[in-house]
């Protein structure tokens, strides 16, 4: 895979200057602090603009993870951290494995603390990275500029494998775009040309959080606005556990601190048994039966 020329790459929206931050040197650092904060109040809305591909790769993910696929999240410098950072929040939120959704870093896992910027042209690597995946499995390349060689790389062979393939960029239009699915917040030129770890990775956070919190609320890991699948790792999650089930199951604080501990640490299950006054063994058997949906089991 030949690398692009610079006449391409001076055209990219992250390489562009920014009109709006001329001359930002000579401002003072009130002024400086006012123009970036300027700049960061319009990624929202450009994520915003987004909403109807960010739907459709949310129902994307959630196909592949009901087929017990694989989730892979990919990406370089920032946008790699991005990825990892997305994945490793998954299975204490909601329950997830690691074989279910994880992440991709070019370079490997030491270019999360210590940046290897030239993993990202790499093609071969990127490919590697995901030759294990098939159908049933789903790749996200995050990449600011859509060209990171590493990041078109991996979309391209995953694409080929049958993999539901998205890419999450800041160009709308990158050349020879791999991707089954693009999500492009328009956000603009960065404050300083080209330092996409700005606004672009901004908006990169924005779309992940959506994309993954909407993906779990699909496949039925969110009840009302609880988190029902959280894996009690830490005092703070047991606490929240023990929080949940009193609500959802009408219950006193003493008698869901119980029935959790009871349950096996399952939010659903305690729910379940403080709801319908079943034992831990019938209140799995019940949410079996509802496909693990708190919802169907508690409103069939």
């Amino acid at each position: 895979m030949a690398p692009f020329s610079p006449r391409v790459y001076a055209r990219l929206p992250t390489e562009r200057p920014n009109p709006r931050t001329r001359h930002i040197d000579r401002r003072s650092a009130l002024g400086i602090a006012q123009a970036i904060n300027r700049e960061d109040a319009l990624v929202a809305a450009a994520v915003s603009r987004q909403s109807r591909a960010i739907a459709a790769g949310m129902k994307m993910l959630a196909r592949c993870l009901s087929r017990r696929g694989t989730v892979v999240f990919i990406g370089a410098g920032t946008s790699g951290r991005l990825a990892v950072l997305e994945a490793a929040e998954c299975p204490p939120t909601y329950g997830t494995t690691p074989r279910e959704i994880r992440a991709v870093m070019a370079g490997g896992r030491s270019s999360v603390f210590r940046s290897k910027e030239g993993a990202e042209d790499d093609p071969r690597a990127g490919a590697q990275a995901v030759s294990r995946l098939g159908r049933d499995d789903a790749v996200v390349g995050i990449a600011a500029s859509g060209v990171t060689p590493f990041v078109r790389a991996a979309l391209r062979a995953a694409r080929r494998q049958g993999c539901a393939t998205v890419l999450v960029t800041s160009n709308g239009r990158p050349p020879g775009n791999p991707a089954e699915l693009t999500i492009a917040p328009d956000v603009g030129p960065e404050v300083v040309a080209g330092s996409t770890r700005m606004k672009s990775g901004t908006a990169a956070k924005l779309v992940l959080n959506t994309l993954t919190t909407g993906t779990m609320i699909l496949l039925g890991k969110v009840y009302d606005r609880w988190m029902v699948d959280l894996r009690p790792t830490s005092h703070k999650l047991k606490l929240r556990g023990e929080r949940i089930i009193a609500e959802l199951g009408r219950t006193s604080p003493a008698k869901a601190r119980a029935l959790f501990r009871a349950s096996g640490w399952s939010v659903k299950t305690a729910v379940v048994m403080a709801r319908e006054d079943l034992s831990a063994a019938q209140a799995r058997k019940l949410l079996a039966c509802c496909g693990g949906s708190l919802r169907k089991a508690l409103e069939p």
